[in-house]
């Protein structure tokens, strides 16, 4: 599926939940399912700056493809990072650095979301189109050898 049809996707299925208090028990049981991070990268290098909770992020290339892991002590977060893991990891770099994250705005999540949530979910896509960039350039020096 291209980063557009998840995105679609999603914001689908915020629209099933009449109400905020349902939207936000859906990103809660999203975090819950986050299978979460192998403690070897729960290093200090991988937590995301700008994040209130400690969010770990870690990143490498699957062939041309980018994949990431994360994982947070707020579960909420968990939930948040989840659909950032399910709408960007396994494309290429060229596909995260391009792409529009619309589905932020329209499931509602930049309007309801507490400003240091907000934040800190800039923060995480920040960070994830950063390594999008590195693994970019790292394939492009590749292709010149």
């Amino acid at each position: 599926m291209s980063i557009n049809e998840i995105q679609d996707e999603i914001i689908e299925t915020f629209e099933l939940f009449d109400d905020w208090e349902e939207k936000y028990e859906y990103i809660i049981d999203l975090g819950k399912k986050l299978a979460g991070l192998d403690d070897q990268y729960k290093t200090e290098d991988n937590i995301i700056k700008g994040c209130q909770s400690v969010v770990w992020l870690h990143a490498h290339l699957e062939g041309d493809k980018v994949i990431f892991e994360a994982d947070s002590q707020a579960i909420i977060v968990k939930g948040l990072v989840s659909m950032l893991l399910k709408v960007l990891s396994g494309h290429t770099p060229d596909e995260i650095l391009n792409t529009d994250l619309y589905f932020i705005e329209k499931t509602g999540l930049s309007s309801h979301l507490a400003q240091t949530r907000s934040n800190g979910l800039a923060s995480m896509v920040k960070q994830m189109k950063a390594y999008a960039l590195g693994y970019k350039t790292l394939l492009e020096k590749q292709n010149q050898s």
